[in-house]
């Protein structure tokens, strides 16, 4: 579980990955020492899994983006077309499914023509045996993790900090 003080760390450095620590914990109202700590547990439990750069691929040319539903030859496992796509770089996600495919996989291309290349090379070989592509006509938000991180951080139970949105703290110290 994560409570509101480990909710407001993760979304400074959302909003501002090159924070140091000692600044993180000036705006938060905690000693350098609990934004360390707190910090080094979210990444010791996974919560938080990097802090590099956020790479746009349009920006690098590829403004079409696809999803694609591959339906696998049984019997081979999904290992084997996992390493394929993996080879593949225009393919970015990968995903084990249920329903009708077996593999949901998002791709970008520098066209629809060029999509065209992307998904022959996604199905080259003996493993996939069909696939199915919606094109994405425009992106309303992209991946987003921050209202998760706020809607687990609320069921964890209020948390004892200064509130640096509203001070003063409460006189309980219960946010």
């Amino acid at each position: 579980m994560i409570d509101r003080l480990d909710a407001d760390l993760v979304a400074l450095l959302h909003a501002e990955p090159r924070i140091g620590v000692l600044e993180a914990s000036r705006r938060l109202g905690v000693a350098r020492g609990t934004v360390q700590a707190r910090l080094e547990k979210l990444q010791r439990t996974g919560v938080v899994t990097g802090f590099g750069p956020e790479v746009d691929p349009a920006a690098l040319g590829y403004p079409v983006t696809a999803f694609c539903t591959l339906e696998i030859r049984q019997g081979l496992g999904h290992r084997v077309v996992a390493d394929h796509l993996a080879e593949v770089p225009e393919v970015l996600e990968a995903h084990t499914v249920s329903g009708a495919g077996d593999l949901l996989i998002r791709v970008v291309a520098r066209s629809n023509a060029d999509l065209q290349r992307v998904i022959d090379e996604v199905v080259d070989g003996e493993h996939v045996v069909r696939s199915s592509t919606l094109i994405a006509l425009q992106t309303q938000f992209g991946t987003r993790t921050l209202p998760l991180v706020q809607a687990a951080a609320r069921e964890g139970g209020p948390v004892r900090r200064r509130d640096v949105k509203n001070d003063p703290a409460p006189a309980d110290g219960l946010l």
